[in-house]
């Protein structure tokens, strides 16, 4: 008999490797179903997160038997990288919605246990669920998704692999999507992308302590709409972004943040009447939030008055357009960095 009715296991699976899969197979000699929650989900394309969800899912799927793989549900989960308590109520609400669903005697409370690794701060969510038991597994071989990332992307010839550590690492599920699924032109876009960051850094190697970049960003509302810009050059090369960018040396945060606005968006509003709009602001620090190195923006939230008709706008400096976009319409797949997030901090969401 199984210990446990539920096991739930968290993470990013960029890629999903043996490690991963020895975990779960250890849930499911203790566990009757299995609940995984891909992490960073409907995030843009990135060096970091290179892989959908539906692909995450199905190299976990296709890794074991059909009769195992009928055990196991997996769903996507978003990040809140400035809202801890947002995320974990996600994860409660999914992690119940299945419970509820899947639970064979609805009169009888099922057991849940989190099975995990604690490998580093990124398990730090293994201590934040004190109402389930928790499930210790071994890291296996010490395999570790970033260092397969690397050596994947990093290879000197194509994304095939045939012959490389990627596959020996890797459970049959993931040997299938890269042999069947992935494609050349996905591979050759997320190395270009790896290899510009990678050419950035090499700026500050001579530097004696690693940088910290600040910048700034303006969330700009009217009428149920957001100024964003489509970003001209990498990273984000096309993706939809806030107007910002690098503060001056001898500037300050408010006014860095009027004079990107006004650069990259030609806003042709009085510039005393959009500091007169700033509603508040905030700083965003996610250690990760930047690829190209610890970077620390300061996001103004300016709510212009409501109108029949938004003002103007045209691209410019490092913004191919700008343009209005419906607040109900942002899509986080398509949206540059966390601005995503940081939207939706600064609005109360």
């Amino acid at each position: 008999m199984k210990t446990y009715h539920f096991a739930v296991f968290i993470g990013r699976f960029q890629p999903y490797h043996n490690g991963h899969h020895h975990i779960i197979s250890q849930g499911l000699q203790r566990a009757e179903k299995i609940i995984v929650l891909c992490g960073s989900a409907h995030l843009p394309v990135s060096h970091r997160n290179p892989w959908s969800f539906n692909e995450r899912r199905a190299m976990i799927l296709n890794s074991f038997t059909q009769e195992d793989a009928e055990k196991i549900t997996v769903l996507p989960l978003m990040d809140s990288p400035y809202n801890d308590a947002l995320w974990i109520q996600s994860v409660q609400t999914i992690v119940n919605g299945v419970v509820q669903a899947l639970n064979t005697m609805p009169h009888n409370t099922p057991s849940i246990a989190l099975i995990g690794h604690s490998k580093d701060h990124s398990s730090f969510y293994l201590k934040m669920f004190p109402q389930w038991q928790s499930i210790e597994v071994d890291n296996l071989d010490a395999i570790n998704a970033t260092g397969l990332r690397e050596q994947y992307f990093n290879h000197a010839d194509n994304f095939t692999h045939s012959d490389s550590i990627f596959n020996a690492l890797t459970p049959k599920g993931t040997q299938q999507f890269f042999a069947e699924q992935f494609s050349q032109s996905a591979f050759d876009a997320i190395r270009a992308e790896h290899e510009f960051i990678e050419d950035y850094k090499k700026q500050w190697q001579a530097v004696p302590y690693p940088p910290i970049f600040v910048t700034v960003d303006a969330v700009v509302i009217q009428s149920g709409h957001i100024l964003l810009v489509k970003r001209r050059a990498r990273p984000g090369k096309g993706l939809a972004a806030l107007a910002g960018g690098f503060i001056g040396q001898y500037e300050r945060l408010e006014n860095a943040c009027i004079r990107e606005l006004r650069e990259e968006t030609k806003l042709k509003i009085p510039e005393p009447v959009l500091r007169g709009c700033i509603k508040r602001w905030h700083t965003f620090d996610d250690p990760h939030r930047s690829a190209r190195g610890r970077t620390i923006t300061h996001a103004f939230l300016i709510e212009l008055p409501a109108s029949e008709s938004l003002p103007k706008v045209k691209g410019g400096d490092d913004a191919e357009k700008a343009f209005w976009l419906p607040l109900a319409d942002m899509n986080p797949e398509k949206m540059f960095e966390d601005h995503y997030f940081i939207v939706r901090h600064l609005l109360g969401e």
